[in-house]
C-alpha cells in the first residue's frame, strides 16, 4: 500500500486520452450493417460514448432486435475495432503532456476503461502511452461497467491508493458518475462539449466545458497540486 497521502490519477481511455471514438463508430457501423442494421449514424454512436463495448452491444441487441448473441456481437465489434485501432489511434497532445508531466513528478497513474484489455493494450502500445501508464483495468474484469464505480475502485486497489486520494480524468457522463460513486474527484473534459451541462458533470471537481480544445496539461497539473489536500 502506498503512503497515506499519495495522490493518484486514473484516466479513462477512449475520448479522454485518445481520440478513438471514430474507430469505435466505424467498428460499430460495420458490425451493425453485417447484422442487418444499415445507416447507423454518428449521432446514435454519441449516445454510447462512455459505455463499455460489452454493454453497448447488449443495448444494440435490444434496440435493433438482433438475433445474434451478445458474445458474437462483442467479438465482431472488438475484432473490427482492433484492426482500426492498432495503428490508427491518436493521443490528444495535451493529454500526452499531462501523462508525461505526472510521470516526471512520480504521480501514480492508471487507465480504467470500458474497452477490452486487448484493445486497451493495443492503443496504449500504439500511442506509446504504455511507457508511462502500466496499471490497466478493463470493465470486462469487474462486475459492472460505468456508471458503476467498479473499474475505478479496482484501479485504486491495484495502485495501492485510497480511492479518496484518486482523481479521475473523464470525457463522458457515465464516467463522471462512476468517479463520483467511487468517492473520487473528477476532472471532466467532455468529448461532446454540448453535453457539458449534463447533471453527471455537475459532480466534477473541475469541468473543462470546452472539452479537449480547452484542456491544457499545465492548467490541469496546477489545479491538481493546488487542491491536493481537498476532498
Amino acid at each position: 500500500m502506498s503512503e497515506p497521502g499519495t495522490l493518484a490519477v486514473v484516466f479513462d481511455l477512449d475520448g479522454t486520452l485518445v481520440d478513438s471514438e471514430p474507430n469505435y463508430y466505424e467498428a460499430g457501423r460495420l458490425t451493425l450493417a453485417e447484422y442487418g442494421v444499415p445507416d447507423f449514424t454518428w449521432t446514435e454512436h454519441e449516445g454510447h460514448v462512455g459505455v463499455s463495448t460489452l454493454e453497448t452491444v447488449v443495448l444494440w441487441r435490444r434496440r435493433y432486435g438482433l438475433s445474434a448473441s451478445v458474445e458474437e456481437l462483442y467479438e465482431a465489434t472488438n475484432r473490427r475495432y482492433l484492426e482500426l485501432a492498432r495503428d490508427g489511434t491518436r493521443a490528444y497532445p495535451e493529454m500526452r503532456k499531462f501523462v508525461e508531466l505526472l510521470a516526471a513528478e512520480g504521480v501514480p497513474t492508471a487507465v480504467a476503461s470500458g474497452s477490452s484489455l486487448e484493445a486497451i493494450g493495443a492503443v496504449l502500445a500504439g500511442t506509446g502511452l504504455d511507457a508511462h501508464v502500466r496499471t490497466v483495468v478493463s470493465a470486462d474484469e469487474v462486475p459492472l461497467g460505468k456508471p458503476a464505480p467498479d473499474v475505478f475502485l479496482e484501479a485504486a486497489r491495484r495502485l495501492g491508493v485510497d480511492p479518496a486520494r484518486c482523481v479521475v480524468v473523464e470525457d463522458a457522463a457515465p464516467g463522471a458518475a462512476a468517479a463520483h460513486a467511487a468517492g473520487m474527484r473528477c476532472i471532466a473534459v467532455p468529448y461532446v462539449p454540448a453535453q457539458a451541462g449534463a447533471p453527471e458533470f455537475a459532480t466534477a471537481a473541475l469541468l473543462v466545458r470546452g472539452g479537449q480544445a480547452e484542456f491544457t496539461a499545465r492548467s490541469a497539473y496546477a489545479w491538481l497540486t493546488a487542491t491536493a489536500g481537498s476532498r
